[in-house]
Parts: C-alpha cells; sequence; structure tokens
C-alpha cells in the first residue's frame, strides 16, 4: 500500500485563510514524513475562485525545505501551459531541493479558461504534452539541442532525471504512457491493463498491478456525527467545483455526482469517510496492500485545528495497525 498525504489549497470563502492553510499544509507535510508516509501529491488549476493551488513547483520547494525523506509528487502539473524550456530548468532545480525526491505527474489539462488564460489553444493540448515529454528528455540530458531553431541548453542536469508519468485515465492515453513516459497514473486504475500489455508489448519491464486510489478523504475522529457536520459543506463544495469545471469542459457535468450533489450522496458514495479509529483501521486494512491510501486534510479550505486533530488521532490510534501494509 501506498500511503499519501494530498492537498488541493482550496480557500473558499467560508473556509480557512489561505495564509492559515499553507501554513498548515508544509507543518503536515512535515508530520507525513516524519511519520512514514511514502508521497505527498497536489494538483494544478489556474484563475479559481477559491484559490485552488496555481503554483505546484513552487509548492514543491517548500515542501522539500520541510523534509527529508518523502516523495514529492505534483499531480497533475498541467504541461500544455508551460514553456517547456523554462519547466525543465524549473524541475531541475526542485529535484535537486529536495534531494532527487521528485516525481511528476504530466496531465494535458481540460479547462477552456486555462488554456486562455495562458494564450494556449486546448485542441492543442495533445501536442503540447507530448512535446513537453520530448524537451524535457532532451534538456535533462545537459548537452544543446535545437528548439523551435533555437540552439538551447538546460543546466544543472538533474541527475537522477525526476521519472515522468502521464496522468489520464482513457485508452489511447495508458497505451500513449508506454511509449513516452515512465509510468502511468490513472486516478481509480483505469485502463491500467492496457497500458501494461502496451509496456509488455513494446519489451519493457511489468509495470505489475495498479494501486488504485481508496476513498477520496478520510478523518478520523471520536465524534464522527458532529464532525461530518463540518466537513460536509468542503466536500461538497468540491465536488460541485469539479462538476462547473466539467461542464466548462464539456458542455455536461461529468463524474459520479453529475446529477448534483447532497449530503447524503457523499456519505453514500464512500469516497468521503469520517471514522472511529477503529473503524478506520478496518476499512485501511480493507482495502488491502495493493490499493493506495490518501489522507486530504485540508480538503476544501477545512480548519487546520480540526484537520490536525484528524491526523493525530490517525498517528496514535490508527497508523500503528496499518503501517505494516505499506509497500508490497
Amino acid at each position: 500500500m501506498e500511503f499519501v498525504i494530498s492537498y488541493d489549497m482550496r480557500a473558499p470563502s467560508f473556509g480557512a485563510p489561505a495564509r492559515d492553510l499553507y501554513a498548515a499544509a508544509l507543518d503536515q507535510c512535515a508530520w507525513a514524513d516524519d511519520l512514514g508516509f511514502d508521497c505527498v501529491g497536489f494538483g494544478e488549476h489556474h484563475g479559481a475562485e477559491d484559490g485552488y493551488l496555481p503554483s505546484p513547483i513552487a509548492m514543491g520547494g517548500a515542501i522539500a525545505g520541510r523534509t527529508q525523506r518523502i516523495l514529492i509528487r505534483p499531480n497533475v502539473l498541467l504541461a500544455p501551459l508551460y514553456d517547456p524550456i523554462k519547466l525543465a530548468e524549473d524541475l531541475a532545480v526542485l529535484q535537486y531541493l529536495s534531494g532527487g525526491r521528485l516525481e511528476v505527474v504530466i496531465g494535458a489539462g481540460y479547462r477552456p479558461s486555462e488554456f486562455e488564460m495562458f494564450g494556449r489553444r486546448r485542441e492543442d493540448r495533445k501536442e503540447l504534452y507530448v512535446r513537453a515529454f520530448e524537451v524535457l528528455r532532451k534538456a535533462w540530458s545537459g548537452t544543446p539541442f535545437e528548439f523551435k531553431g533555437r540552439t538551447v541548453r538546460v543546466t544543472p542536469a538533474p541527475d537522477p532525471a525526476p521519472r515522468l508519468l502521464l496522468g489520464g485515465t482513457h485508452r489511447a492515453v495508458a497505451r500513449r504512457a508506454a511509449h513516452i513516459a515512465d509510468g502511468f497514473y490513472p486516478p481509480a486504475g483505469e485502463n491500467w491493463d492496457v497500458y501494461r500489455s502496451e509496456c509488455l508489448q513494446l519489451g519493457k519491464p511489468d509495470p505489475g498491478e495498479c494501486k488504485p486510489l481508496g476513498p477520496i478523504f478520510t478523518h478520523v475522529t471520536r465524534t464522527p456525527e458532529s464532525d461530518w457536520e463540518k466537513i460536509v459543506p468542503h466536500a461538497v463544495h468540491c465536488v460541485r467545483s469539479y462538476g462547473d469545471w466539467t461542464i466548462e469542459a464539456y458542455g455536461q457535468a461529468t463524474g459520479p455526482f453529475a446529477g448534483g450533489v447532497d449530503e447524503a450522496d457523499l456519505r453514500r458514495s464512500g469516497a468521503y469517510q469520517v471514522l472511529q479509529p477503529e473503524e478506520a483501521v478496518e476499512m485501511i486494512c480493507g482495502l488491502g496492500r495493493n490499493r493506495t491510501f490518501i489522507l486530504t486534510p485540508l480538503l476544501g479550505g477545512l480548519d487546520p485545528v480540526l484537520s490536525w486533530e484528524g491526523l493525530r488521532l490517525f498517528e496514535r490510534e490508527v497508523w500503528p495497525h496499518v503501517r505494516h501494509l505499506q509497500g508490497g
């Protein structure tokens, strides 16, 4: 099992202030590092009303300065929105700052407004992220190469180069990942079999079984009902926001809550768990070793005080009973 702590850095008006959330996130990354978690993940969006994290490389540098061993995984980094040469430089520096702990999940992006904000065409996103893979590989060789008729050189070359994963869900993306990436990152394991089969046909090492995510959110508490009442507005906000973004991108809401969402929907879904410690242990052990368990302690601008209460209880009464699942 892979144990991940993850952040969106959303700060809606009814939630905690952004300055408190960023300070808490860094403290919690240090906590996860000390506890023995495997990875810290964080996404990227632009122009979001709630301030969703727009600068994953800067965030990664701050996390690197507060941690010693945990893997730092921007997930996903929207490569089509970047100048690829500057992206290569910034990721190379982050790799050095982290002591080689960087793993990057590159995504295509989907919100039209984000592409417009950066003067890019959404229709070009496939070409742009494929080019980003090519440029990053060449740039990190440390030798000069040609780019758009110019000779460029990126220094310092990262040693080792960060692993580059391709994020996505579709079959074509899964096949493409086998050709251009160091790995495939489908959130729920979508089309992993396609990716694995393509790797084997290409003569590449068997990537093995996928580790799909468990619940999106887990909070540990001795007062689940009262804590759920505090958490549910933040969860509803996140789900509705993603729904609005898919309408912007595709003309209709997609995903498990495409028809709308309320508190009862969230509780029935099992994606958002507010549990007693004993229940959390049972749930995590029930996932088995071949899964990813994720904590999103500041989900949608959640109060850092409540967040820390859940993490400390997890540390005392859950972690000792589940850490044996790590790896596998």
